[in-house]
């Protein structure tokens, strides 16, 4: 588009309402009498002066405030939806598929919470989605107005147009002569307030804090890493955050570590307090019941050094550890602490084939709940098959079925296979109980269980807390560099024996009047006067003249 060419000489951008340079208003119609909005020093937008193509479109979508401050505000109730019911993602291992879970704890709130992918909202695309676009909108608007405030202070002059300085909300100008003797200490004044000071022929100009101009822009960055930070979570190796159940006496692959380290449970210590604890826990143990005291997981921890594919790896120990309550092993950014535990969970159910008439017994089967065999042979032509298993037992519609996958009341469903009835006899049995189907000559008889406990750890890698940690710290920089210093500029005219003085500042208008009373007394130059507040004192009486009248 066609640039604007100012009489000062310099060259503006399509779109520039006053001259980057001297300050000229190059559209009087826009400005009507009004002071300057000097939020960008009046120069053109990106957003403003193209919308021609898509691209152009796009990043006018961006640009607008109020398209950010929409996307924060859904993100912001997308979050807490997300927190109403545990995510999925901090249940560890289910004993039930999630809808299930979800619609079993939470009723119908809970089944339409997962149906609409709630259940895992920090996870899901559409999450992740609306952080992208937070940080998109950040990066436009941020580059839709930092750049040309950038060029529109790096050219500012000291030489500054009459109707720009009149139309600032500190101005003021009078008759004077000779008033050169006066800059002198002015100058000196400004200097001892930390101003930098410029003097040609006439016109003076001092500024001070133009960087707290960009403490919202230093804002904007410090968002724009803490969004990457949150949005590198999503990628494998980041971030983990895993659960792990380990019973006694097994060893296992530590989640999200590539079966790189593995983890023994040697023991589970479960302690609670009692009556020799104090009178505090006494008390405590009459009015809530057992209080617990300690629980933790006495561990070996093991990196697999490397194997042929299908062997099995051999395991390096690297120490020893007692894992507790606020006291997690932490190896190598991983850190697996001691979240939950399940005692006395069933572990192996033993059945006896016998003869029902005699009570004979051909032999034992022992049943890994975990890892049931299809198969069992007693020897001597006796085998007894395991046609199914319910971990969970109830009935349902008049049919057996698991209400979960966690060994709570197994049930199983036999096939018993003798010499003499090589066909088969069917039998149903669970814990204390044999269910026939028909008449039998044999059956699966309970005779003992065989309890562990289980340790349940949580597994943990962030390496994304170090960008989050960087975000913060900038985003707190520009807050500190937009609030607690401000852009002040102060202009001095001296042409035919007139002076003009002009005055501006981004905040805390009250505190840069009077510094600038404190830098011009005692001398010819006339102290500017609050235009703004003078507009709204006439306008005051002009309503209570005509409310009198």
């Amino acid at each position: 588009m066609n640039k604007v060419k100012c009489e000062c000489g310099h060259v503006n951008p399509h779109g520039t309402i006053l001259c980057e340079a001297c300050g000229k208003v190059f559209d009087e119609k826009a400005i009507e009498g009004k002071l300057l909005d000097m939020r960008y020093e009046g120069s053109a937008r990106r957003s403003q002066t193209y919308n021609k193509t898509i691209i152009d479109r796009i990043w006018n979508f961006f640009s607008s405030v109020k398209v950010g401050v929409v996307l924060i505000v859904i993100t912001l109730i997308a979050t807490a939806i997300g927190s109403i019911l545990p995510q999925i993602s901090t249940l560890g291992q289910l004993p039930m598929p999630a809808e299930q879970y979800y619609e079993e704890n939470y009723g119908s709130f809970g089944k339409v919470y997962y149906i609409l992918g709630f259940h895992d909202t920090y996870g899901s695309w559409w999450y992740l989605l609306l952080i992208a676009s937070i940080g998109v909108s950040l990066i436009i608007c941020s580059l839709d107005r930092a750049v040309p405030l950038y060029k529109a202070l790096k050219n500012q002059r000291v030489k500054r147009n009459t109707n720009f300085l009149s139309r600032q909300r500190f101005y003021n100008m009078t008759e004077a002569k000779e008033i050169e003797r006066d800059f002198p200490i002015v100058i000196e004044r400004l200097k001892k307030k930390h101003y930098k000071v410029k003097v040609e022929k006439g016109h003076l100009f001092a500024e001070k804090g133009r960087f707290s101009r960009w403490g919202p822009y230093v804002n904007h960055i410090g968002l724009i890493i803490f969004l990457i930070g949150c949005m590198l979570r999503f990628i494998p190796g980041f971030y983990i955050n895993e659960f792990l159940w380990i019973k006694e006496g097994e060893t296992l692959a530590i989640p999200g570590t590539d079966k790189e380290y593995y983890l023994a449970n040697h023991k589970f210590i479960f302690e609670v307090y009692d009556e020799t604890d104090g009178e505090v826990f006494q008390k405590a143990i009459e009015e809530k019941g057992m209080i617990a005291k300690n629980f933790q997981t006495d561990a070996t921890l093991y990196s697999a050094e490397s194997s042929l594919p299908g062997e099995e790896p051999k395991l390096k120990k690297i120490k020893d550890y007692e894992i507790q309550v606020n006291k997690p092993l932490k190896f190598d950014g991983y850190a697996l602490y001691q979240s939950s535990y399940r005692l006395n969970e069933i572990s192996t159910m033993t059945f006896a084939l016998t003869n029902k008439e005699t009570g004979e017994s051909y032999g034992n089967i022992s049943i890994d709940l975990n890892n049931p065999q299809k198969l069992y042979d007693l020897g001597n032509g006796y085998f007894v098959e395991l046609l199914d298993y319910f971990p969970n037992f109830q009935m349902k519609d008049g049919k057996p079925s698991t209400a979960s996958q966690e060994p709570i009341n197994p049930a199983f469903a036999f096939k018993m296979i003798t010499p003499d009835r090589p066909e088969g006899e069917r039998s149903f049995a669970a814990i204390q109980q044999t269910i026939e189907v028909s008449e039998n000559k044999y059956k699966m008889e309970f005779q003992t269980v065989e309890t562990v406990n289980y340790s349940g750890l949580t597994v943990r890698l962030d390496k994304t807390l170090p960008v989050i940690a960087i975000g913060g710290i900038i985003f707190l920089i520009g807050v500190a560099q937009g609030s607690f210093w401000q852009h002040r500029r102060i202009w001095v005219k001296h042409v035919e024996g007139t002076v003009h003085v002009a005055g501006h500042t981004n905040k805390n208008w009250y505190g840069f009047h009077k510094e600038i009373e404190k830098v011009l007394s005692d001398t010819k130059i006339p102290i500017p006067i609050d235009q703004k507040a003078e507009n709204n004192r006439v306008i005051g009486q002009k309503d209570r003249m005509s409310t009198l009248g």
